[in-house]
């Protein structure tokens, strides 16, 4: 074998499975050449998903359940797959499709598999990046490769990648092409107190992280749409005299199907902080994320006469933020409310007297009118209702809105490759689980309203996402009025134990 086709031992695999979600489909075939000095070697092998295939798959591979039922479930294949796997360079056309599924398949029995993995995709994108199309049909017609056996099946695919290898090498100097190699595989030097298995671990998928230092305090939480690309950025030799670097000890990371899940994970692992952290960490705007203040209030217009209207601070403890449909802005506490509404009166020439600002009781004009800086409606000289009319265009701006919809609702968000799909259940701005499975989505129903409090992070995302269109939406049947009222009873008698 030349050993510049070989520097290390390799393995092309390929994968077909029963559907594209790592959750709930199996694998059904497994494609593998082995390459290294010794030569090359074929393998491959039916497998049953112990379920069967839907008409598409099937019209897709020309795999059929009867070809599968004397075929062996993946757990009987599993010590011998992991043998040849283990020491080699995993490469794979869209390799986070297929080493995610290995991965997951592997983790249902217990074993841990991990290995360097090369996509095929990047490759071609950086060894050609004047086209535009690289799916593996495109580069079969592209460098004028032949196909041996029916695409779409493993083994079949599998050569394709091995022979796809040898013709860039023919076409491309070695140098160029390990490079590229070495820049998408990328093991960087991590600091000696993290565990370098992280770097087998970190997916190359949406989602967020944490990182923590050694008494395990949070020191930052971001969200990205590749997580492994994000994390080990903080590892680079560039970086090592950076304070994350030295104090980094343990990172956490939640993945996701998108931009939407990923944004919600980061709230949560800022919400998983512990008292005694810092303030929660910025995200990567330099916008704060974080945990819903237990004194979190907003502002609600009252109506004290015909056409008078006042601002009066009301807490998200006392009402359901969710459904109120005058709120505007969402405050950590009474002091950044009365801030921000001091801001919003010197911006806009309101009267800090006729907001609540100032003592009412005095007479005479208002500090601001003194200052020229209000219109006089605390002394006459200008209307009472054009004052309120200025007050409530100013405040539109801040406006919260109610839940829009009957009841609770999914919003499905789907990876860019199809394979995976997360189903965000929420219930009036309140993310109640991400579900996979339609069973486990009956069963979070079953359990009535959410009684989980009102979170700001969470619902400007929601809010963000769906007045952009960017997530699918599945209303769902509102909860009965019976079960509202036992899980509102059941939330009371929980207050009532936590206060004594």
């Amino acid at each position: 074998m030349n050993t510049l086709l070989a520097p290390e031992p390799l393995i092309f695999v390929d994968l077909e499975t029963s559907g594209a979600n790592f959750a709930n489909d199996r694998i059904i075939e497994i494609g593998l050449i082995e390459v290294d000095q010794s030569g090359t070697r074929e393998w491959s092998v039916l497998v049953n998903p112990e379920r069967p295939l839907s008409p598409f798959i099937t019209g897709l591979t020309g795999i059929d359940d009867a070809m599968l039922d004397s075929a062996p479930p993946f757990r009987e294949v599993a010590p011998a797959l992991l043998d040849r796997l283990r020491g080699r360079l995993f490469i794979a056309h869209n390799a986070r499709f297929d080493y995610g599924f290995l991965k997951s398949e592997f983790r249902r029995l217990g074993m841990d598999f991990r290995s360097p993995n090369l996509c095929t995709v990047k490759l071609s994108r950086k060894l050609f990046p004047q086209h535009y199309r690289h799916n593996l049909d495109t580069l079969v017609e592209r460098h004028g490769l032949s196909v041996a056996g029916d695409r779409h099946r493993a083994l079949a695919d599998a050569r394709v990648l091995w022979d796809l290898w040898q013709c860039w090498h023919r076409l491309l100097p070695v140098d160029a092409i390990r490079d590229a190699v070495t820049t998408i595989v990328g093991r960087p030097h991590l600091p000696a107190q993290l565990d370098a298995a992280l770097l087998d671990d970190l997916p190359e998928a949406a989602g967020a992280y944490a990182l923590y230092d050694e008494h395990d305090h949070l020191l930052l939480v971001r969200h990205s749409s590749n997580l492994r690309q994000q994390v080990l950025a903080h590892f680079t030799i560039g970086n090592r005299d950076t304070v994350l670097f030295r104090n980094t000890w343990r990172i956490e990371w939640r993945d996701a199907a998108g931009e939407l899940g990923a944004r919600l994970r980061a709230i949560e692992l800022a919400g998983s902080a512990s008292p005694g952290d810092p303030a929660p960490p910025a995200t990567r705007r330099g916008q704060r994320i974080g945990v819903a203040a237990t004194e979190l209030c907003s502002w609600q217009l009252r109506k004290l006469a015909e056409g008078d209207f006042r601002p009066q601070l009301v807490f998200s403890q006392d009402i359901d933020f969710a459904l109120a449909d005058d709120l505007f802005g969402l405050y950590p506490n009474r002091r950044e409310a009365m801030r921000s509404l001091r801001t919003l009166a010197d911006a806009q020439h309101l009267c800090p007297r006729q907001l609540g600002l100032e003592d009412t009781a005095k007479a005479g004009a208002c500090t601001a009118y003194r200052q020229k800086n209000c219109r006089g409606v605390c002394i006459g000289k200008e209307a009472v209702g054009l004052h309120s009319v200025r007050l409530m265009t100013a405040l539109a701006k801040l406006k919260v809105k109610a839940w829009p919809y009957k009841g609770p609702v999914l919003l499905i968000e789907q990876d860019e490759f199809g394979m995976r799909e997360d189903h965000h259940l929420v219930d009036r701005w309140r993310l109640v689980a991400t579900l996979h499975s339609e069973d486990t989505l009956q069963a979070c129903l079953a359990h009535g309203p959410t009684t989980r409090n009102f979170d700001p992070g969470i619902y400007r995302t929601l809010n963000k996402f769906l007045q952009a269109g960017k997530v699918r939406v599945r209303p769902l049947p509102p909860f009965s009025v019976t079960i509202i009222a036992v899980c509102d009873e059941a939330e009371n008698m929980n207050i009532r134990a936590e206060n004594g």
